[in-house]
């Protein structure tokens, strides 16, 4: 399934800016276009949310996306909504 996401044209403009540097000087993760780059963060956030213990949940945790429920922090291996519930 595929989604638009609108960006504000500012942000848009500095993720342009980021794409831009890994191309010019390359990057330990580097991005070839701005979808790539958009895809690559939502997937950790989606990682960070599923996976309590990984690294990405630090982005959740700072960003105040962690809900405030033992739900939520229960492992989970697959994406989505647990089968159980």
């Amino acid at each position: 399934m595929t989604k638009t996401v609108e960006i504000h044209p500012e942000v848009l403009k500095e993720l342009e800016y980021i794409v831009a540097l890994h191309k010019e000087h390359g990057a330990p993760s580097s991005m070839e276009t701005v979808e790539d780059l958009v895809s690559f963060v939502l997937a950790s956030v989606a990682d960070g949310s599923r996976r309590p213990g990984a690294w990405e949940r630090q982005l959740l945790t700072m960003m105040g996306l962690v809900a405030d429920c033992a739900e939520h922090e229960q492992y989970r291996s697959s994406y989505g909504m647990p089968e159980d519930k």
